[in-house]
Order: C-alpha cells, then structure tokens, then sequence
C-alpha cells in the first residue's frame, strides 16, 4: 500500500512538474516578440533551420550582408548555392558561434566574412543580443554565444527560458502575438532581407574623428578561431567590406585587414572603391541614404560576387543538380513574390507600410 501512495505521488508530481514546464513554454511562446513585422530582423535567425538543401557558400555577418548581397541573384547568375547567417549588429564572436553550428549541420566550402562589426570589440546592446540570439536552437553553440554576448546586467537563464524577460509584455500583446503564437513564417529568402524602396543619399556626414583606430583584440582573437575553424573544416574564408558608404569605413581600419589577411593568407576585399565599377548608384540603390543598399543595388554586388565566387573560388554551378534547382526554383517564387508584394504596397502608400519607417536596425 505504501509503494502504490509512493508511486502515485511521485506520478503527480511528475505530472504537475511537466504541466508546469509546458505553461512556461508556451507563455514565454506568447509574450516573446515575434518580429513578423516592424523590425523584420529579430526573426532572421530562425529561418536557417527551415533549409533542407546544403549550401557551397555561407555568408556571416551584419546587414552589410544580410541587406546587400542576393544569394537569389547570384543563384540566377552562376548557379552558387548560397545562404546567409546576418542579424543585426552581428558582433565577431556571434558570427563564429553561428558557424560553429552551421559546421555541425552542413559542410559549405566558402564562408564569407563582411568585417564591417569589428569595431565593435564589446558587447552592445541587450535589443541586438536578443535579435540574434533568441531564435538560435538550443545547443552548446547558443550556451556560448550567449556567454560571450551578455551585458553585466543580463540574466543568462532569461535567454533559455524567455518568460522571464517578456512576462511584462502582457499588456503590450497584439493579434500578431497571438497569431504567430505556435508558428513562424520566414522573413527572409536564404537569408536575404529585402527591400524595395528607395531612399537616395542626398549628403554624406563628416567622418567623426576617432581617438583610437585599433581594432580590439578580443575582434581579432575571434576571427583567428573563424579562420582556424574554416580550416578545421576543409573551407576558406574569405573577408569583404561590403559597399555601404555609411558609417564610414576608415582607411586606417582597412589598412589592419589588409596586413591581417596578408599575414594569415587570406584575400580580403573592399566593395567600397569598387562602386561605380559594380555600377551602384546611391541615388538609385539605397533605401536609407547610403546605409544600406536596396534589391537594386544588391543584385548589382551579388551578380560581381557570384563570378567572383565561381572564378576565383571554384564554387560550383548546381544549377545542373535537380535537387538544387526544385529549392532554388521555389526560393526564386518567394523571391518574384516578395518583390512584387513590396512594390503593390509602395504604389499604393507611397512607402513599405510593412516596415519601420526610417529606421536602420544595425549600424
């Protein structure tokens, strides 16, 4: 008799202790941003985990990639099957704690570092953490990212169990968060956040005068363990400087990169004197004044870099494989779709109606 009340016991404590588990999942579920409007860029993460086709090339960094290169383009143009892993201000060592787990699930040959963030040598927001790190799956990747992205002020257990860092959202709940409450679409095509807008540079601010031009070590101890990863791997790693014109990209910043890929030997490029040859013009392919280039300026890099990628890299044209080409073809429809989706609403309101207006969400 006293095993069977013993067992039950342990039974409904069992029981109470998943009930318990469950309503906090599904709480934090509810009262997490969801970021399937506004600030698109929270939800980026996430959608690596919907592909089911390996990729040749994986591009990491902040929107200087995410916002600036096409993996649709350069898949219409040669063939590179590529995806990008960019969030907002993606700082170095969360670009390698995302390779880290892209290593794990797939084996791309190429990876793509735009170096742009490396100024940045500390961690800088909690809102930037939270963008790129919540939709990260839990592994041991997500536990070190986390650890090395943390402000003094955060709670790391917030981050793994999100009600309790939203539980004060309950007053801020829209139908959106009910809506997206047990599912996600993706904001993304293979990483691509698009925009169709344009918004020209009308003048460019002065350079503000720095008191210091080095690069932080930490910058530099964690693109030693990217570069030493890529290798661990069989894959090269190749840095860029995409051409956004702003913020400005200091020539005593490109002169370390430089050196540093001349040490390591690496090839390092710079998009930026690169403009008028790739033909960008930053009246017409700019959505926010030179920050960040729109899909016109972006297909315009992305069809550079998939000859580039071809020619000098090797990176093979799957257009060929139909495996590659029934993904790439629904990528290219979501891609058609989306563009002409964002052009209906900037005839009809004069603006993308969908988007915070004239925010930029990283630099």
């Amino acid at each position: 008799m006293n095993n069977t009340k013993t067992r039950s016991i342990i039974l409904i404590g069992a029981l109470t202790a998943v009930v318990f588990c469950a309503a906090v999942w599904l709480l934090g579920r509810l009262t997490r941003p969801k970021y399937m409007s506004g600030v698109l860029e929270g939800a980026m993460t996430a959608d690596y985990y919907d592909e089911t086709v390996p990729h040749d090339v994986i591009f990491i960094g902040d929107c200087e990639v995410y916002e600036n290169v096409s993996p649709v383009a350069m898949w219409r143009e040669a063939g590179v099957a590529s995806y990008i892993r960019g969030s907002a201000q993606q700082l170095i060592w969360q670009s390698y704690y995302l390779l880290e787990e892209t290593f794990a699930r797939e084996s791309p040959k190429l990876v793509v570092y735009n170096v742009q963030a490396m100024h940045y040598a500390e961690p800088q927001s909690e809102a930037y953490n939270r963008m790129t790190l919540d939709g990260m799956r839990l592994s041991s990747h997500k536990l070190a990212a986390i650890r090395a992205s943390m402000l003094p002020e955060e709670e790391p257990l917030s981050y793994l169990v999100p009600l309790l860092r939203y539980h004060s959202r309950w007053d801020e709940l829209t139908e959106e968060d009910y809506d997206y409450w047990l599912r996600r679409e993706p904001v993304t095509v293979a990483g691509y956040l698009m925009r169709a807008d344009v918004k020209p540079m009308r003048r460019l601010p002065a350079a503000p005068i720095l008191d210091d031009y080095a690069i932080g070590e930490r910058c530099w101890e964690y693109l030693d363990k990217i570069d030493a990863l890529c290798r661990a791997h069989g894959a090269t790693l190749l840095l860029i400087k995409s051409p956004s014109i702003w913020p400005h990209w200091y020539d005593e910043w490109d002169a370390q990169f430089v050196a540093y890929a001349a040490e390591h030997g690496l090839d390092y490029i710079n998009f930026l004197p690169m403009n008028d040859e790739l033909g960008i013009d930053m009246q017409t392919d700019t959505y926010d004044a030179g920050l960040h280039l729109n899909i016109y300026g972006a297909e315009k890099l992305s069809v550079c870099l998939a000859h580039l990628l071809r020619e000098r890299y090797g990176v093979p044209d799957r257009r060929g494989d139909p495996v590659y080409a029934a993904d790439w073809e629904k990528k290219c429809a979501a891609y058609d779709a989306l563009l002409a989706a964002q052009l209906a609403e900037i005839e009809e309101y004069g603006y993308l109606k969908s988007w915070t207006l004239g925010q930029s969400h990283d630099q």
